[in-house]
């Protein structure tokens, strides 16, 4: 007879989750100007004139993916439904429910951007850069700093393959993404106490990691918008910050880059921000998380569960903040 271990971060199928809302970060930027200054802005579905009709999508073929068995899951999927309505997108607003207002986002034609210490600095359309990589489907889970998990299937291709097609020189250290910076079509990029554009980075090394996954769709279909269509990341042993949507720009850098929530609140908000339950979050505990679409709730696994694949990125580096 046949027994297959699990490794210890594969998931059951049935149990991919749905995003929910708990604790906001709002507190950490706004203050009473700012809230009057968002009154006055306005804030909310971009204006008819601002909402732009998408050509088609030229890979819309392509989904569902063939799903990779290399990556499985030990919860139920979160339902699509569920997910779809509650999503962290602050470019569109500061609550959960942003799914209406990031429609006004305009994905095509969409180019990405690489640049800094590349043989060649390009830009390159999203449905050419799609095309030319390995794309599946992976179950994944994602854990939120806001003491909160889900599980996924993404769809998209290994950030490894996205090295080997932008060809970095070895003098690189770092990957920084950015995010679309237009706030005509996006009405929390209106509020000025945000440093936009969104921007996070990881090592040369994590980007290298099998885990490390570019997602260009999620449940057997093209990325919703407010999931961060067209080009999102997904790292599942960080917390999700640090998985940028809407990437627009990639560059190659030997500079550590400073992410958006980290410009605003370093001591809550750092660089690494890998996942460990006994490392709290300055104003809550990191400790258990609630499975988001069920009335689970369980322990936080160190590193999301993803421990065996990642721990020895951070070998060496003890002294630096890695659980922030």
């Amino acid at each position: 007879m046949f027994i297959r271990r699990r490794k210890s971060w594969e998931i059951r199928e049935s149990q991919a989750t749905a995003e929910g809302v708990l604790l906001s970060r709002r507190a950490v930027v706004a203050g009473a100007g700012a809230a009057a200054g968002a009154v006055a802005i306005g804030f909310g579905l971009a204006r008819p004139d601002e909402v732009a009709a998408d050509t088609p999508d030229p890979t819309a073929s392509l989904y569902p993916a063939k799903r990779s068995e290399a990556f499985k899951l030990d919860r139920d999927i979160t339902p699509e439904k569920a997910n779809l309505n509650w999503n962290n997108f602050y470019e569109y607003g500061e609550t959960k429910t942003v799914a209406s207002a990031a429609q006004s986002l305009k994905v095509r034609p969409w180019t990405v951007k690489i640049d800094g210490m590349v043989e060649k600095e390009r830009e390159v359309g999203i449905d050419d850069l799609i095309k030319a990589m390995p794309v599946e489907e992976r179950l994944y889970r994602h854990r939120c700093v806001e003491a909160w998990g889900m599980a996924i299937p993404w769809t998209g291709f290994p950030f490894k393959a996205f090295l080997d097609f932008a060809k970095p020189l070895s003098s690189a250290k770092y990957v920084q993404m950015e995010t679309f910076n237009n706030p005509r079509m996006a009405p929390g990029q209106r509020l000025p106490y945000y440093p936009w554009p969104y921007v996070e980075g990881l090592t040369m090394e994590e980007a290298a990691n099998e885990l490390a996954f570019l997602v260009t769709g999620a449940y057997g279909k093209p990325l919703a918008k407010q999931f961060g269509a067209p080009l999102r990341l997904a790292v599942p042993w960080k917390y999700g910050f640090k998985s940028i949507k809407s990437v627009v720009r990639v560059s190659f850098t030997d500079k550590r880059p400073v992410g958006m929530w980290e410009k605003i609140q370093a001591s809550e908000y750092g660089f690494w921000a890998n996942v460990n339950p006994e490392v709290p979050h300055p104003r809550w505990s990191q400790a258990m998380e609630d499975v988001l679409g069920t009335y689970d709730r369980r322990p936080t696994l160190l590193f999301n569960g993803y421990g065996e694949h990642v721990a020895g990125l951070y070998k060496d580096l003890q002294s630096e903040r890695l659980y922030a």
